[in-house]
């Protein structure tokens, strides 16, 4: 089975519709898919829920689909660095699900292992917990999280084999290989691409078995929200 696509624009052809849910993985800027958000924002899909640690920044990552207002609803742990995310949200135009990024990790992380609900004891007492189950379990009371699960996965590596293979670099990892399992089917942005068996299977972090499809982006733009520099 080939997995590999010529562009990301050819890689989401005939995969993105209005009204989907998505997860789109990256922490800030951080390993984010760049050209699979890019071919997301120019297939004109609207009314989307995307499931994100963050919205990115202004003009940049998932920022880019907030200006053309394709997105209806985020669930996210996260809204600063991007003005125009505070400024849908505090004015009712765009529906926000918060949750706490503990708790939207194992919520993907239960998604793609099949498990629907988990109990935790983050959020209990605070408006996280808001119309949601809670329990007793020895003397704690926890509130019951369902999982998260997408239509679509767009996720970004490091490197991958022809397979679907992915090996995740530092701190880009993050929500990734969560997020890979999460979606009925996973579009993967990678750096570099090898042979089948050209990987340590030891180094492997996703196995192909979660990846649909792949697109090759060798120099990503991978910017820096806050850039420091000594004096």
């Amino acid at each position: 089975m080939n997995k590999l696509y010529p562009s990301a624009t050819a890689a989401l052809d005939g995969l993105v519709a209005d009204g989907q849910i998505l997860a789109v993985g990256g922490f800030g800027l951080c390993g984010i898919p760049e050209a699979l958000i890019a071919a997301l924002r120019d297939s004109g899909a609207r009314q989307l829920t995307v499931i994100s640690n963050n919205a990115g920044v202004d003009g940049f990552g998932l920022g880019q689909l907030l200006a053309t207002r394709q997105i209806r609803k985020m669930i996210s742990s996260y809204v600063g660095e991007n003005k125009e995310f505070e400024r849908q949200y505090l004015g009712g135009e765009l529906e926000l699900e918060f949750t706490p990024q503990g708790t939207l990790a194992e919520k993907l992380r239960a998604g793609g292992a099949g498990i629907p609900a988990f109990f935790t004891k983050t959020g209990v007492g605070t408006i996280v917990a808001e119309g949601k189950e809670l329990r007793e379990f020895d003397g704690e009371t926890y509130v019951m999280e369902r999982a998260l699960k997408a239509d679509v996965s767009l996720v970004k590596a490091w490197k991958a084999d022809k397979s679907g293979n992915l090996v995740f670099r530092k701190t880009a990892r993050n929500f990734n290989p969560m997020i890979a399992a999460a979606g009925k089917v996973c579009v993967v942005e990678v750096e570099d691409l090898v042979e089948t068996g050209a990987l340590d299977a030891d180094q492997i972090h996703t196995p192909g078995i979660y990846v649909d499809r792949i697109v090759v982006n060798p120099t990503p733009e991978k910017r820096i929200e806050q850039r420091t520099v000594s004096k």
